[in-house]
């Protein structure tokens, strides 16, 4: 019997594809939750928008350094009155630092697009949140709701219930960012990095509220408020939620172009790089 077959190369083309999806682990990660923009609009060449690319370019460059961080720019007497800007970033915690970084810069690029001259703006991705106002939001506490969505796909067993209220509960006890998993059913929830403890919990109470009160027997589902955030599913129905709060139509079909827009992009990079390296 010859063995010959066996030393043959690995093609060089399964090489270079398989270095090419090495990165689509981080695609979850900047999957589109929602966006919100303000009605008003700056001008461009204000001191606003200096103020705005500055502050961006800052939560850009500091994604690398840190899950949070939060900026104020123009706030100084140098600025006229109305032109300061105040901002911030989060990523989830169990992101590693390059990916908290794409992330963000996902995020800012996408508001760039979504809501263009928009004196207050948010977008959030599923691994990243990027936030700014000309009004002064940093550290004050808020729990107005900003998205919910629930799965289209119910369950009426008792275990399911059972499950879901202890992974809930077992949320609304944490602070920052806390995982949680009670047999089939998984969460986690995530506040926003200048809360305090109490703030954070009490935050946290309300979303998981919204969560059994909106959401009913949904085996899927998302509540995201101003300054927090709290998710679970059942296995194999994270990917299912289709009920949406109403209000990110806009910016879901922004983001979906960009992200169609970005495929094309790395496809032709991919089709270059097997033209020289392979």
């Amino acid at each position: 019997m010859s063995f010959k077959k066996l030393h043959k190369p690995f093609p060089s083309f399964l090489f270079c594809f398989f270095v090419f999806l090495h990165p689509i682990h981080r695609a979850k990660a900047a999957n589109f939750i929602y966006s919100s923009c303000s009605p008003s609009k700056f001008q461009p060449g204000t001191p606003s928008q200096t103020n705005l690319i500055s502050l961006l370019t800052s939560v850009a460059a500091a994604a690398s350094q840190a899950t949070y961080n939060s900026f104020a720019t123009g706030n100084d007497s140098a600025s006229p009155p109305g032109a300061a800007v105040y901002g911030l970033y989060q990523c989830r915690n169990d992101l590693r630092a390059d990916d908290c970084s794409a992330c963000v810069q996902s995020a800012v690029g996408q508001l760039n697009l979504v809501c263009p001259d928009s004196y207050a703006a948010s977008l959030q991705l599923d691994g990243c949140l990027v936030r700014y106002s000309n009004e002064n939001f940093l550290g004050r506490a808020d729990t107005s709701l900003v998205y919910r969505k629930c799965s289209s796909s119910t369950s009426n067993e008792e275990q399911f219930f059972r499950r879901r209220d202890d992974v809930l509960a077992d949320l609304q006890t944490g602070v920052g960012f806390r995982v949680s998993s009670s047999g089939t059913v998984q969460g986690y929830a995530q506040c926003i990095g200048d809360l305090n403890s109490a703030d954070c919990t009490s935050c946290l109470a309300q979303a998981v509220g919204q969560l059994k009160n909106s959401c009913g027997s949904a085996m899927a589902a998302d509540v995201y408020l101003a300054q927090c955030y709290a998710r679970y599913w059942a296995s194999g129905h994270y990917f299912r939620s289709t009920t949406a709060y109403p209000g990110d139509e806009i910016g879901k079909t922004v983001a979906i172009i960009v992200g169609i827009l970005a495929g094309v992009a790395l496809f032709v990079v991919f089709l270059s790089f097997l033209r020289k390296a392979c």
